[in-house]
């Protein structure tokens, strides 16, 4: 799954939306039947995607031999920060021997472990982009009078190496990128798309047997944690920000024990019951803070960070305490045991709970 950066703070003014990898791939495949079956490549090519819109693509690469032929588009990802912008999706078309058949190319992935839409030993290529695709082969096969018996290789030059920066590894995906989209839009700094590939890590955990997973809101934190309990790597949900949308989730799927690992201050947010713990969307009310703390210097605080220094590590066990409380109210009636790790920038532990 390809990774959005985190960032700071959006870009100001209208963003411009992208198309996914499996938009670009559809587009791929019907100007290489174009080829395949009518003799000659267009110079670009139009698809229409799940919601209607027709996006019009132009060819980045044209090949073809005896019984086959591939195109290739250059994903478009908006002004989205998506390391999979740039990237060319090509799709190699050729007679299979009866139906749709898709295969992965160089730089795609496989699906090793179970819990994702995809079962083990298939290519990652997501159902939405499959049924694109063979939508276009049923669409193409009846213009130029075929049979829709179509093998499809989805490859993406260089995509082994731009899967190292995405959650893929941890989800069990070998070898490149999962093709992706469900409406065949990117939209600039989706929280959906992150919060998706929380469910995903959920589901792979919960498919491995694990019992113990861990959202965490930085690398600094998680690292901390995972080396704490000896946790594997895919017991380690990529969390950020996004407490709540990892927390519904594990209350429809649950696990028997969860940590929550972070700086003092998201987890200073998260104590006051945020969790969305973004700083354009939560801030640290100080005031509350040393209300229901107890220490009154916090009140004259900068800095969450600066609130540990003024008062010591007290307040972060205070935090965790009152944070473990927030996630095991929001967990109530799963039987998910929460235990908190505040971790302070170096990656040192400073407070337990749980």
């Amino acid at each position: 799954m390809a990774i959005v950066p985190r960032m700071s703070r959006m870009p100001e003014g209208e963003l411009r939306r992208g198309w996914t990898t499996g938009a670009c791939a559809t587009a791929a495949v019907k100007a290489a039947l174009e080829r395949l079956w009518g003799g000659a490549f267009p110079a670009e090519v139009q698809i229409t995607l799940p919601r209607g819109e027709t996006p019009v693509f132009p060819l980045a690469h044209r090949d073809a031999g005896p019984g086959w032929a591939e195109a290739g588009i250059t994903k478009d990802a908006g002004d989205d920060p998506d390391v999979t912008h740039g990237a060319l999706i090509v799709a190699r078309v050729a007679a299979s021997g009866g139906g749709v058949v898709f295969r992965a190319g160089p730089g795609v992935g496989t699906v090793t472990k179970p819990g994702l839409p995809i079962p083990p030993g298939e290519p990652a290529i997501n159902p939405v982009p499959r049924e694109m695709m063979a939508g276009v082969v049923g669409e193409m096969a009846a213009r130029f009078g075929r049979a829709a018996d179509v093998e499809i290789t989805v490859s993406v030059p260089g995509g082994a190496e731009i899967a190292r920066k995405t959650w893929n590894p941890r989800l069990g995906i070998e070898g490149g990128l999962s093709i992706l989209g469900t409406t065949g839009v990117v939209r600039p700094f989706s929280c959906a798309a992150w919060i998706a590939s929380i469910h995903r890590g959920i589901d792979v955990a919960r498919a491995a047997g694990l019992t113990h997973v861990a959202g965490c809101t930085g690398a600094t934190s998680e690292a901390a944690v995972q080396a704490l309990y000896g946790l594997p790597d895919h017991a380690m949900l990529d969390m950020g920000d996004f407490v709540g949308g990892m927390t519904k989730y594990l209350v429809r799927h649950p696990v028997a024990r969860l940590t929550v690992g972070g700086g003092i201050g998201k987890l200073s947010k998260l104590a006051q019951g945020a969790v969305d713990l973004h700083s354009s969307r939560s801030q640290v009310d100080f005031g509350r803070l040393a209300r229901e703390s107890g220490y009154t210097a916090v009140d004259s605080a900068e800095t969450a960070l600066h609130a540990l220094q003024l008062v010591g590590p007290g307040l972060a066990a205070w935090v965790a305490e009152m944070a473990r409380t927030v996630m095991q109210d929001r967990l109530g009636g799963t039987g998910t045991t929460v235990d908190i790790v505040v971790v302070d920038r170096a990656g040192r532990i400073v407070a337990r709970a749980g």
